[in-house]
């Protein structure tokens, strides 16, 4: 039986979340964790960023990819890369910038 070679994951970036305090941020706060695995989702056709990337959380929007950050990685999607996040900081700022950061990954 062929065992299938691990796969290799480079860290792209690591990211505030923009965004946090207009989505469904709060209502999740309390069950998230550091490391859990959050989806990027390419939103090409988003009225304000054409290379917006939305972040989810078990199917909950929770904000975006910085647009200041989101070049490199909404290429990537549409490439067709396999791609992966978690959440590395959870803080109880007052600040929606500082609640969480996240990590971006290549996996290859």
């Amino acid at each position: 039986m062929a065992v299938a070679a691990p796969r290799r994951q480079t860290e792209l970036q690591r990211s505030p979340i923009a965004g946090f305090q207009y989505h469904q941020g709060e209502a999740v706060w309390p069950a998230l964790v550091v490391g859990s695995p959050v989806d990027l989702v390419r939103e090409a056709d988003n009225p304000y960023d054409s290379r917006a990337v939305s972040v989810e959380w078990q199917g909950q929007k929770i904000g975006y990819v910085p647009r200041t950050d989101n070049a490199a990685i909404s290429q990537l999607l549409d490439r067709g890369e396999h791609v992966s996040a978690m959440i590395t900081v959870l803080n109880s700022s007052a600040n929606p910038w500082e609640r969480i950061e996240f990590a971006i990954y290549l996996d290859q």
